[in-house]
């Protein structure tokens, strides 16, 4: 499989953002990739820097919608698969927004939406609101055939969690995408990319891990988007405070000869682990 990771920045202009992410996209395709993903919010302002507004609220776009009817052309036109990532918004009207979601939809080669995976661990502190804009996603985990291989999405703040990792390995995605928002010195230096290799090592699929760029109201986000094999490894590296296309080429044969899927998966005990982790 032949992935391109998009890191670009974002202006309050999202129509102007849109047709840069959908030249890039074009780019990207014309250089090999096959599958082609974008970073959180890609073609938007990074909203949850401040306290949610009503202004910013109504800028959320259904799915389908513009975003999402673009790319599926473009997808169709290419033979591409596309990961977005889009301010949602769910049921609500033009003057009252109601759920909204932090959404990532999956478009198969042909055009076909495959589905949208939601956000579903919401966040709340200094310049990350989320918990004003994002309902909690009620997609699950899922995991996605597409015409390349199986994909699964773990947006941003989702791919701290183990049990949502993990359920993307038990349902047997080969790549895991991951849109985020990474700012600059929000973590230790090398933590981001230090998890995403213990990730991809315990559950024997690769992580593609896409980075916000540019400098915005509170944050200046660092861009380095990577990739890591099921063996740990780091495969490929943009560079940081940079609009960049990360390509790299995945061997998915290192998915079925990884340790997780060998060993780890085989050996696990689910029976055991309701009890351990129940709050009660």
């Amino acid at each position: 499989m032949k992935i391109a990771l998009i890191q670009q920045h974002a202006t309050w202009d999202q129509e102007a953002n849109r047709a840069r992410g959908l030249i890039a996209a074009r780019k990207a395709a014309a250089d090999g990739a096959q599958v082609i993903a974008f970073a959180e919010l890609a073609f938007d302002r990074f909203y949850p820097q401040v306290p949610a507004t009503l202004e910013n609220l109504l800028r959320a776009e259904p799915i389908p919608g513009p975003t999402t009817e673009a790319f599926c052309a473009l997808a169709a036109e290419l033979g591409v698969v596309i990961v977005l990532n889009v301010f949602e918004q769910g049921t609500g009207t033009p003057k009252n927004p109601g759920l909204t979601f932090d959404s990532s939809p999956v478009i198969d080669a042909d055009g076909t939406l495959l589905g949208i995976t939601r956000m579903v661990h919401i966040t709340e502190y200094e310049f990350f609101h989320e918990q004003g804009y994002y309902a909690p996603g009620d997609q699950g985990a899922p995991v996605y055939d597409t015409r390349f291989g199986r994909i699964g999405v773990a947006i941003c703040y989702d791919r701290h969690y183990p049990e949502y990792m993990r359920a993307l390995a038990v349902k047997e995605a080969e790549v895991v995408f991951i849109p985020q928002a990474g700012s600059v010195g929000e973590w230790p230096e090398g933590l981001y990319e230090a998890e995403m290799r213990v990730t991809a090592f315990h559950n024997g699929y690769f992580t593609a891990l896409c980075n916000r760029v540019g400098e915005e109201e509170k944050l200046v986000f660092a861009g380095e988007s990577f990739v890591c094999a099921p063996n740990g490894e780091v495969l490929a590296r943009a560079g940081e405070g940079t609009d960049e296309i990360l390509h790299c080429e995945l061997d998915l044969e290192q998915v079925a000869q990884s340790n997780a899927r060998r060993l780890f998966l085989r050996d696990r005990r689910p029976e055991l682990y309701g009890d351990w982790i129940d709050p009660s």
